[in-house]
Formats: structure tokens, C-alpha cells, sequence
């Protein structure tokens, strides 16, 4: 616990304006893949289905699940309140699209989302460590408050 507290403060204290910047990017991006998700349902029930899952309604529920997470997760990343914890929800699900959806796809292919994916994981994992920064909804409620 002391570990993850000293990895807090330090994330807390140097923290450069441009990863807020990313920060809000990477947030935009989660909203528009979980919406894009949404949008193309069928398409992403086929690619859960190349993962090998399970049954349709494990598909369908876990389909549902990763576009909630990434859309709200998204949004909340992108206004800079709870980031540690929504980076830590989309964390797994990133994990998962890497390593299992296109990793089997083929990085080398044209139009691989693979690069992408590992991107935004490394954004995640980057926010896990920093936090909100100093353009954020909870910064500014902290600031207001004192």
C-alpha cells in the first residue's frame, strides 16, 4: 500500500500540462470507439465471437459491458475525475483487444488496429501512474473548495 501511495504522489506532483491534453484526447477516443462499438454491433459481436467467448449472450453482455465502460470511462477520463479508476476499469479491455483480438488478426496487416489499441493501452497505463493533472473537473473542485 505504501508502494501505490508514493506512485499517487508522485504521479500528483509531476504532471506537465500536455499529458492533460493527451489526457483529454485519450478520453475522446474511448468515447468514440465504445460509440463506434455500438454503432456496429454485429460487426464486434463477430469479432468477440473470433475471441472465442462462449455463448451468444456471454457476447452480447460483455459487448454491452466494454461499450458502457468505454463511454463512460471515456468521459470521465477526458474531464479529469476518477481517471486512475476508469484507466483501471478499461485497463483489462484493453489487454484483451492487444493481445487476443489483434494480436490473432495480424499487425502487419493494412488497416490493423493493433498499433492503435496498444496506444491508447499505454495511454491507460500512463494515466494509472499521473492522475488528472492540472486541467481537471476534480482539481478544480479541490481548488474551489480551500
Amino acid at each position: 500500500m505504501n508502494l501505490i501511495k508514493k506512485i499517487r504522489d508522485w504521479g500528483d506532483q509531476n504532471h506537465p500540462k500536455w499529458l492533460d491534453y493527451f489526457r483529454i484526447l485519450l478520453g475522446i477516443v474511448l468515447i468514440w470507439k465504445g460509440i463506434d462499438f455500438y454503432i456496429n454491433m454485429e460487426v464486434f459481436n463477430h469479432l468477440m465471437r473470433g475471441a472465442m467467448l462462449g455463448a451468444a449472450f456471454s457476447i452480447s453482455f460483455i459487448a454491452h459491458l466494454i461499450i458502457l465502460a468505454h463511454i463512460i470511462g471515456g468521459l470521465a477520463i477526458a474531464l479529469g475525475t476518477h481517471t486512475r479508476f476508469f484507466c483501471l476499469v478499461n485497463l483489462p479491455i484493453l489487454i484483451g483487444a492487444v493481445f487476443f483480438i489483434n494480436m490473432s488478426a495480424g499487425i502487419f496487416k493494412p488497416y490493423s488496429e493493433f498499433w492503435f489499441s496498444t496506444l491508447v493501452l499505454i495511454g491507460l497505463i500512463c494515466f494509472i501512474v499521473e492522475g488528472n493533472g492540472i486541467i481537471s473537473v476534480e482539481r478544480q473542485q479541490s481548488v474551489s473548495e480551500a
